[in-house]
This record gives structure tokens, C-alpha cells and sequence, in this order.
């Protein structure tokens, strides 16, 4: 694939507003909707808008949140709710779930939901699914009603098939819920009156094993590996994914995209500073101590034990940080090496305006247009 005017089909889309640069691949921005220490999460929501407009405006191909819970530094719990407020401050750029946690859901509630979302930003709209709970397991029972939490990661597939046939209105006469429709959805073409919308979210399977790489290649969906915290099983998953997969309506050839954590600075000890702000909420999240994104200073000022060492620096080995040029090169390396079709870049920093400006060092690396 080449040149700026080139169409990237993904999911059943057909994308010519994203303008690469000397990008090896598309770039697209994974915005976790952080709030830092000392903010709030009216004000992380309000940095998410900048970033979003800051991505449209520089040429990224798609912008995504993610479902997350319980996490005091995480303000992205509603996808569809931020999706719907990004919509109204963007117009082109395409929007989605990095993504929604299916299990978490009943599928008729995400085809309305983005059915909805569809309505707004017609044509744009990205439906990213995965079936972790995108929090702790007693968080995920409160979520779900159900203690069985295994059983729900089980049936991921079934709830795929209902969703997908609720987004298409396509149960078969006497299916339960055949009388069902998901509203606004397909439904509505075939009333009096009606006019089909030609537009209706793609799918997207989004996955850290195998589970979801050989289901999304099974059938034909395309691909988000969540290389960013999973990167030892990067190349096996995408490797599955690419062997198992089949043609579908959906997608002729596999399409992967990968997550990786990546943050630009004018200086490389500055970028250092600024995603041991990351580091440090890691460290806390995976110890059971989450909270708000520690600031540079709080960082600077904390002592690793031996263990947590080890995992910071495991943990950064995994994230391109460095001068814009450095993190270009990491970049180039990495879509080399995985073969991914397009990266998702999410920033992992305290403040709004430390992100905001590695997304434009990026894109002025890669001569995107300012």
C-alpha cells in the first residue's frame, strides 16, 4: 500500500481521510481518557476532545477509547458516551471501542448503543469488542450479576453471533428474538416508508492471546492486538490470526492492527520523565493499589523495590519513548517486524499537555499535515 490517496479497507470501511506522510502504516490514537494526579475527569474528557481534534486535524486514520472499570485513573467506563460527545467535536475522523467488553454487556444494548452512534457520525463509527472484563474480577460480577464470570469469557462467541445479528437484523423466522430489532438499525429500512442507511458499524475483534486472533481469522473480521501490554504474544496471535483466516463480507484480505505505547518528546530525558508517570501507575495497578496518574515529580521521587524494578523496567522495554526521531525509528521497526497494517498509538503520560504535544511530534516526524 502507498500514497496518500490509497483506500484502507478494514471491517467493511472504506477509509481515504487518514494521510500517512512517510508513515510505513496508517497511525490511529488509543486515548484511555487518563486523569492525573491534581485533575479531574472533567478535564481528562475535555483533553480527550482535544486530542481527538489534534488526530483529525494531523491526518490519523481512526481515534478509539476503551471500556475500563474501577480504575480512579481511567475515565473511559462509558465507550459509547465519550464516542457520542468525540462525534460532535470531530468530523471526519473515524471513531470507536478499543474496546466495549461484550461479556459485560447484553448484545442488544451495544447494537442499539452503537446503532446510535452510527445515526450521529454515519460512516465512521468503529465497534471494537473484547470479552476481558477490563477490571477486577469482583468489579466484573458487580457488572454482570453473575459470579459465574468464566462462563460469560466462554460464551464470548455466541454473544458475538447475537450482536451480529441484531446489527443486522437477520434472526431466522421462529429465533426467540426474531421479533427483536435493534433500533436504529436495518429495521427501519423495511417499515412503510423507509430508507435503508447504508452505513452499519464493523466489527472489530480485539484480543492479548490467541482466542480472539483465531476467532477474528475464522471469520473474517479484522484484527487489534493489544501489543502495548501483551508484547511477548504479538507475533504468535498475529501469526494465527493471518493462518486462520477466511474471506468474508466483511474483509477479503486479514487486516491487523496493533496497540503500542508510544511517547514523543522534544528531549529524550523528558520523554523518560514522562512515562515513568506510567510506569509507576502500572506498578500500582498491578499491585492492587490503582488510583490517579502520578505526576513527573512523584515519579521522580519514588523508590522501586527490586520486584518493582524488574517490572518497570520490563514494562518500559515495551514502550517507544525518546526524541521524535527516536520514536519514528521504534515506530518503522515495529510495523517491520509485526507486519501490522496500521498502528494505534496510546500516550501513557500525567497531564493532557504532555500527550497532546507527542501527538504532533509523531505526526511531524512523519511530515503528516499541520
Amino acid at each position: 500500500m502507498s500514497g496518500e490517496d490509497e483506500e484502507i479497507r478494514a471491517g467493511g470501511e472504506t477509509a481515504g481521510d487518514g494521510i500517512r506522510g512517510t508513515a510505513p502504516v496508517p497511525l490511529s490514537v488509543l486515548d484511555l481518557v487518563t486523569v492525573g494526579a491534581g485533575s479531574t475527569a472533567s478535564r481528562a474528557v475535555r483533553t480527550a476532545v482535544d486530542i481527538a481534534r489534534t488526530a483529525e486535524r494531523r491526518g490519523f486514520h481512526r481515534y478509539w477509547v476503551a471500556e475500563h472499570h474501577s480504575m480512579p485513573g481511567v475515565a473511559s467506563s462509558s465507550p459509547a458516551v465519550l464516542l457520542a460527545h468525540l462525534a460532535a467535536h470531530t468530523e471526519r475522523i473515524r471513531l470507536g471501542s478499543g474496546g466495549v467488553m461484550l461479556p459485560n454487556h447484553a448484545p442488544l444494548v451495544i447494537a442499539e448503543q452503537f446503532g446510535t452512534l452510527e445515526a450521529m457520525a454515519p460512516g465512521r463509527v468503529d465497534l471494537g469488542l473484547g470479552r476481558a472484563p477490563g477490571t477486577d474480577g469482583a468489579t466484573a460480577a458487580a457488572l454482570r450479576r453473575t459470579e459465574r464470570l468464566h462462563e460469560g469469557a466462554d460464551e464470548f462467541p455466541q454473544q458475538l453471533a447475537e450482536l451480529t445479528r441484531f446489527l443486522d437484523d437477520s434472526f431466522p423466522d421462529g429465533h426467540p428474538y426474531a421479533k427483536i430489532h435493534a433500533v436504529p438499525g436495518p429495521v427501519q429500512a423495511t417499515s412503510p416508508g423507509g430508507v435503508q442507511d447504508p452505513h452499519r458499524p464493523p466489527l472489530w475483534l480485539l484480543g492479548s492471546s490467541g482466542f480472539s486472533a483465531r476467532l477474528a481469522g475464522t471469520l473474517g473480521l479484522p484484527f487489534a492486538f493489544a501489543h502495548h501490554f501483551s508484547a511477548a504474544n504479538t507475533l504468535p496471535a498475529l501469526d494465527l490470526y493471518r493462518a486462520s483466516f477466511r474471506p468474508s463480507e466483511a474483509l477479503a484480505e486479514p487486516y491487523a492492527l496493533i496497540g503500542v505505547a508510544a511517547l514523543a518528546a522534544e528531549a529524550e530525558q523528558e520523554a523518560r520523565r514522562q512515562v515513568m508517570t506510567g510506569a509507576l501507575s502500572m506498578v500500582r495497578l498491578r499491585t492492587g493499589r490503582p488510583g490517579l496518574v502520578p505526576s513527573p515529580e512523584e515519579a521522580e521521587a519514588y523508590r522501586f523495590n527490586e520486584l518493582e524494578r524488574g517490572f518497570v523496567d520490563s514494562w518500559l522495554g515495551n514502550v517507544i519513548h525518546g526524541t521524535p526521531d527516536a520514536v519514528r525509528q521504534g515506530l518503522d521497526d515495529l510495523a517491520k517486524r509485526t507486519g501490522a497494517d496500521e498502528l494505534m498509538i496510546t500516550a501513557n503520560a500525567h497531564g493532557g499537555p504532555a500527550r497532546l504535544r507527542s501527538y504532533e511530534l509523531i505526526a511531524d516526524a512523519y511530515g503528516l499535515p499541520g
